[in-house]
């Protein structure tokens, strides 16, 4: 299954400039899924970080492969209109930089769901085949109340 940005804002409720999955490749709900992440010099963080050496925040590599595998999660129709909350994250390692011009790939996958809306999904970071970053993390599927999470 492919998503393009605008089936993916059906999902997500990430907006420019947090919106950091420009296409999901492939889907396989409340299982798993692969995003691409077209990281380009327009992008607001490069302003600041850091000028004259522009390199991608690891905290946004973090959240890119987070919102993957929150589509995964929010995908079937029974989770529309929840938002995915993080509980935690755990073993993450960064093994090298993400610059403007560089595609990221990114798979998350569901390890497994603890009770109800709980659950761990383990997340990978690719650009050219290499290894970016990875992490496990701990979310929690919640409906907002009174537009307040």
């Amino acid at each position: 299954m492919i998503l393009d940005t605008n089936e993916i804002k059906k999902i997500l409720p990430h907006r420019t400039p947090m919106l950091l999955v420009d296409r999901i490749i492939e889907l396989v709900p409340f299982e798993s899924g692969i995003g691409i992440k077209n990281v380009t010099l327009n992008e607001p963080f490069f302003l600041g970080h850091f000028p004259g050496n522009p390199i991608m925040p690891g905290v946004l590599i973090l959240e890119a492969m987070a919102q993957v595998g929150g589509i995964a999660m929010l995908y079937p129709e029974e989770n529309r209109g929840k938002i995915a909350l993080f509980g935690g994250m755990e073993n993450v390692k960064f093994k090298r930089p993400v610059v403007p011009g560089d595609q990221m790939i990114m798979k998350a996958h569901i390890v497994h769901v603890v009770k109800g809306n709980f659950g761990k999904l383990h997340a990978e970071s690719f650009v050219d085949e290499k290894l970016v970053a990875q992490g496990d993390f701990i979310f929690a599927l919640k409906r907002p109340e009174n537009g307040l999470i």
